[in-house]
């Protein structure tokens, strides 16, 4: 079972999201048969990469709501992570552009260790009130999970995987993604948001099953078929 899932370093939800359906592949019976892909999605590809201001402030002036509204709004995000062993700080979060992250996530993959790089980068972000828009910080990140910090430099410095992080963001507005984290099993299926874990295992068990009942293919013109028209494993046909 093939999992797709895009998602932003800079989206609250996307970590929750990501721990909602962990937990729910957990619980899953066949979970060593699925496979997760990290798809990137910004939710402002035109942000600076140094904003002087707070996620407060910043939010206040998106929505056109009060300072303490926004603080507000952010207080019930971070309860909401606490359930699932999250801890936010708001207060403290460096806003930056996220590409330079999506890319480095696109070379972690490349050295098998995306789901690492997607889990520390997330954790820095919103634990650590680490700026992941920063080459340094990104370099040293991708060194604690044991991918070569001299060659994540160079991949940031010379802007590499920029083509990847895009052709996912080209991909996402095709099949009509708005919003993340959005989950796409199998390509026929799509959970948008954090939902419960109970709702991803339901998804999930359901997309296994009709795995199990494929049919296999039928054979249309098997009683017209001659010997002369096909060759098996073993020979062709020759009359």
């Amino acid at each position: 079972m093939l999992v797709e899932v895009w998602s932003d370093f800079a989206c609250p939800f996307c970590y929750i999201g990501k721990r909602h359906f962990e937990n729910a592949l957990q619980r899953f019976e066949h979970k060593n048969k699925v496979d997760i892909v990290f798809k990137s999605f910004q939710l402002d590809p035109n942000a600076p990469m140094t904003i002087n201001k707070d996620i407060h402030q910043s939010l206040a002036e998106k929505y056109g709501m009060s300072y303490e509204k926004a603080k507000e709004m952010g207080e019930q995000v971070s309860k909401q992570a606490k359930t699932v062993g999250l801890d936010y700080y708001f207060d403290t979060m460096i806003l930056t552009n996220t590409f330079a992250a999506h890319r480095l996530s696109h070379f972690a993959k490349q050295q098998g260790k995306m789901k690492e790089m997607m889990e520390r980068l997330l954790y820095a972000y919103f634990t650590e009130s680490k700026n992941i828009g920063d080459y340094s910080t990104l370099v040293e990140l991708a060194g604690e999970i044991g991918i070569d910090r001299e060659q994540a430099l160079q991949v940031l410095e010379e802007n590499r995987y920029a083509n990847e992080v895009l052709a996912d963001q080209q991909i996402a507005a095709r099949i009509g993604v708005r919003g993340v984290p959005f989950f796409v099993f199998n390509e026929k299926y799509a959970v948008s948001g954090a939902q419960p874990s109970d709702a991803f295992l339901e998804v999930l068990q359901k997309v296994w099953e009709e795995e199990q009942e494929k049919q296999p293919l039928q054979i249309l013109n098997e009683k017209k078929q001659t010997k002369t028209e096909y060759c098996t494993d073993d020979s062709c046909n020759i009359e």
